[in-house]
């Protein structure tokens, strides 16, 4: 499904717990068998290529391995990929509350100037990190295209005015 989708040119690796998985290996489909909360495992897979442009966790949905793959992973995406991460159920889903704490690293500011235009330096998540996104059930990431240097915000508009 996932290579009819992205395009014959694309190369899909599936990863799996499950041994007998491997019958879905085909041209252009690698099939690796281990455990996404191992991190040996994701070590082992990011030394045999040069970087991933999407990400899609459908895995084992404990937080344990949807955080450690989320950890091991999001370094590893080329500029401009994206990571998701599918079925985050639950009002008080740990993952998404993860994942939510990660917004606090978009939002870090240490202003170098405010005039013209308010701009603060960047952390090393907001170098890389363009955007979180939380939709029902599934968490998006999204990657600069390049690395950021600085962020800035231009101020547009009218001096405020209190209410008469």
């Amino acid at each position: 499904m996932w290579r009819s989708y992205f395009g014959e040119g694309s190369h899909i690796y599936g990863i799996d717990i499950e041994p007998a998985c491997k019958a879905y290996e085909s041209a252009g489909v690698s099939i690796l068998i281990g455990d996404q909360a191992d991190r040996t495992f994701w070590k082992d897979f990011k030394g045999s290529l040069k970087g991933i442009d999407v990400l899609i966790d459908d895995g084992g949905h404990t937080v344990e391995q949807q955080r450690i793959t989320l950890e091991e992973m999001l370094p590893y995406l080329r500029p401009g990929g994206v990571y998701l991460c599918e079925d985050i159920h639950g009002g008080y889903n740990r993952f998404a509350s993860f994942a939510a704490c990660l917004v606090n690293g978009l939002n870090e500011v240490n202003i170098l100037s405010e005039e013209p235009v308010l701009t603060s330096t960047v952390t090393a998540f907001q170098q890389h990190v363009h955007s979180i996104h939380f939709y029902p059930y599934v968490t998006v990431i999204e990657k600069n295209d390049a690395p950021m240097t600085t962020l800035s915000a231009p101020k547009r508009g009218t001096e405020w005015q209190p209410y008469l």
